[in-house]
């Protein structure tokens, strides 16, 4: 999808550049349309739009991801074009980051009785003012010596089954679709294939008012692309594409626009 990127993350969730530089990067690489896409907040939108103002060439789409609460995989619905003004939304969100935060506190101290003496106001420190997340803590790990990288992190402690990690609150699928809606904004399906069973899940959201699925996604194959092409005509749905950008560094990790 060249020139496009609408899935991006800053440093107001759990990407590593601040929303100023996301939109810098963007404009470097010549994209047309990005979509800030932080997870559970609105927080980056403000800094991001303010900063595309300086080139004439880039579009700022407001957007949102927001985790659900599904057993078949990873499920997270993109919202598009919502109103960030909205108060309801803004509320909702903060009730999730705020669950986020209790996780967060959770696997510090289950790293602690580990052995693995991490702080949690230290954790907070280098979170700011974003929304608390898992990289703080990988972050928190590294500063401390225990590991080399946020990747050990996720694998050895943090990463789902690992000993500390913790659940925490999620809304489900069909939630996530009508607070994008009620804001005005158009739900999306974020990278489907982490889903067991995805034409499942598309056709449940579809009757809930789901508009788009993120076909066009990281490291997805001609082949997996072309799939969810035909998924998303078959449930008369539009196809999005997204390099979910947070700038951790892997070598792996899918560029801006490289989608």
């Amino acid at each position: 999808m060249g020139g496009v990127d609408l899935h991006l993350h800053t440093t107001a969730s759990d990407g590593i550049h601040s929303p100023q530089q996301i939109v810098e990067m963007a404009a470097k690489r010549e994209l047309k349309y990005i979509a800030i896409t932080d997870h559970d907040t609105l927080g980056g939108l403000p800094e991001a739009l303010s900063a595309a103002t300086a080139h004439n060439g880039l579009t700022i789409i407001p957007g949102v991801e927001i985790s659900t609460d599904y057993p078949g995989g990873l499920t997270h619905i993109l919202g598009y074009f919502i109103n960030y003004n909205d108060a309801e939304l803004h509320e909702g969100l903060r009730q999730m980051r705020q669950s986020r935060s209790l996780r967060a506190q959770g696997m510090v101290e289950r790293l602690n009785k580990l052995g693995i003496a991490v702080k949690w106001e230290r954790v907070k420190q280098i979170a700011g003012d974003a929304s608390i997340g898992r990289p703080h803590i990988a972050q928190a790990l590294i500063e401390e010596g225990f590991i080399k990288s946020r990747e050990e992190a996720f694998i050895r402690y943090i990463g789902q089954g690992g000993p500390a990690y913790v659940e925490r609150i999620k809304k489900s699928p069909e939630d996530a679709v009508k607070m994008i809606l009620d804001s005005g904004g158009l739900p999306v399906l974020a990278h489907p294939l982490t889903l067991d069973e995805p034409e499942k899940m598309i056709a449940r959201l579809k009757k809930a008012g789901l508009t788009g699925v993120e076909a066009h996604y990281g490291e997805f194959s001609n082949e997996q692309v072309s799939n969810l092409l035909k998924l998303a005509d078959k449930y008369k749905l539009f196809a999005t594409g997204g390099s979910d950008y947070h700038g951790f560094g892997y070598d792996y990790e899918v560029k801006p626009g490289e989608n």
